[in-house]
């Protein structure tokens, strides 16, 4: 009983196929073998074409069944986890209309603040949870009133992952999650957001059919099944975004947990069962994946864009044969605070927790007589660590507990500097597990079809490869550190 996962990210599409009998990993592949361009034809806009995301997906599954042995009847269920807020504009034949406009765009930020006070907080906070804020429907909003033509023609919108499973399936729909993370869902009247479309002038038509997180969303049509080696037929049972993705493949479930990760963006996503929600929308509540109307589970999410695009801006300009292992090993021989070199890593568009303001990065202290890369190297991981610590302030403040941080060993949770200084500024474990968003994505297709009876059952497999503690010894350090990082902040804010 084979499962596959597939993971839709804005760097890559990852794929991995899981023994449902015994949940150990089978193979694990990412395409392409170089991060995908984010086109971005004016500042602050980011774009992809959606039929990258497909070739890549084809190339992924076709590698990972190689490298897996897996033959074409093999494969019994399909998940898919996604890349979240994005945009996908289809024509009545189901084509993209126009490229993706994606999470880190922010050319929507003025139209949701304004929305949002046009409709009132409190209406929007009672039904959508949310400010519309710089999300989907908010970017749906920007091309009806930039591109008329392009709207016009549009017959629906869907999410990235949709669109993927529209081209496995041949249907086109999504889920209340989905609806959710777009600011489309209303949570008192568990029905389409229409108090924010009606504003918007957005007919709730484009809305796609919608399908349960969990069961029967179509099955591989022959066209896709010939283009990936597979058997059609092959039920896709399971699509959630990247982080209620993640949250799930942790087995963060339940309230009091948090699950991290830290690849292009980082992200820290709290479970919670009653409504929690921040006025000002620097986090942001979604339906999570086992999230339902009588048993209500809430993700609530801290998002810093500028997390591994920042790790990966450094290793290009160090240059030469670099890699993230090397950065790593250079980044333990600078001490806790870069000698006083401090960096911001908000280069990548407006950043929801600085109240959707696009400051740009930054680097303070820097002295040509002390600094090296191994300085530059600690420096950029301490402020993607510094800005998860700023973030889970917010979360705390509205009431999201937090004992313990749980993450998959892998991107920037990799580095023993990043662990131990999450851990350490956050003052709570760390605890790293073997597994990934495509290996999620294919546990919770094993969910889908009714292979395991339960979410619990899910996780045979999945181990605690690593628990990173607070260093008390260090406390003091990391926290004038962090002082001087939350300064350098506040001058920018200020500016």
């Amino acid at each position: 009983m084979f499962l596959l996962g597939i993971d839709i990210g804005s760097s890559f599409i990852k794929a991995s196929i899981i023994d449902g009998l015994t949940g150990s990993c089978r193979g694990a592949v990412s395409s392409p073998k170089s991060e995908m361009t984010i086109h971005s034809a004016r500042p602050g806009w980011a774009e992809q074409n959606p039929e990258d995301w497909w070739t890549n997906t084809v190339a992924a599954i076709r590698a990972v069944c190689a490298l897996s042995k897996a033959s074409a009847s093999d494969i019994k269920a399909i998940g898919i986890s996604y890349q979240m807020h994005g945009l996908v504009l289809l024509d009545k034949n189901n084509q993209p209309i126009r490229p993706s406009i994606i999470w880190c765009d922010s050319r929507a930020v003025e139209l949701g603040k304004k929305a949002y006070q046009d409709i009132g907080e409190k209406s929007c906070l009672d039904a959508m949870l949310n400010s519309p804020g710089n999300f989907t429907a908010s970017k749906l909003k920007w091309v009806k009133d930039h591109e008329p033509d392009n709207f016009n023609r549009a017959r629906a919108f869907c999410l990235p992952g949709d669109y993927i499973a529209y081209k496995l399936t041949g249907l086109l729909a999504t889920t209340v999650s989905g609806l959710s993370e777009g600011i489309l869902w209303d949570f008192a009247g568990n029905k389409p957001a229409g108090l924010l479309l009606g504003h918007y002038g957005i007919p709730e038509a484009l809305i796609p059919t919608r399908v349960p997180t969990f069961g029967p969303q179509g099955g591989l049509c022959a066209g896709a099944a010939a283009e990936l080696g597979l058997a059609a037929g092959i039920p896709l049972t399971y699509r959630a975004g990247d982080q209620p993705n993640n949250a799930f493949s942790l087995n963060v479930l339940e309230p009091g947990e948090v699950a991290a990760t830290a690849g292009t963006s980082g992200v820290m996503y709290g479970v919670t069962d009653t409504v929690k929600v921040d006025t000002a929308s620097r986090v942001n509540t979604f339906a999570h994946v086992n999230h339902g109307k009588v048993r209500p589970r809430l993700g609530v999410l801290l998002c810093v864009n500028g997390t591994g695009i920042a790790n990966a801006w450094t290793k290009r300009l160090l240059g030469g044969a670099m890699t993230y292992e090397v950065m790593n090993e250079k980044a333990l021989r600078a001490p806790i605070g870069s000698d006083g070199l401090v960096v911001l890593p908000f280069g990548n568009g407006a950043e929801r927790m600085l109240g959707n303001r696009e400051i740009g990065a930054h680097a303070q202290g820097l002295q040509f007589n002390r600094h090296s890369s191994e300085h530059v190297c600690r420096a950029v991981q301490e402020g993607v660590a510094f800005s998860f610590k700023y973030g889970m302030d917010i979360m705390r403040d509205i009431g999201v507990n937090v004992s313990r941080i749980r993450a998959g060993r892998s991107n920037m949770f990799l580095s023993e500097i990043f662990c131990n200084t999450v851990a350490g500024v956050l003052n709570v474990p760390c605890m790293l597990y073997n597994t990934d968003g495509a290996q999620g994505a294919a546990r919770g297709a094993g969910v889908g079809v009714g292979f395991y009876p339960d979410l619990e059952s899910a996780f045979a497999g999945l181990t605690l490869e690593k628990a990173v503690e607070p260093d008390g010894a260090k406390a003091d350090a990391y926290a004038e550190a962090y002082r001087r990082w939350l300064g350098a902040l506040e001058v920018q804010m200020q500016a």
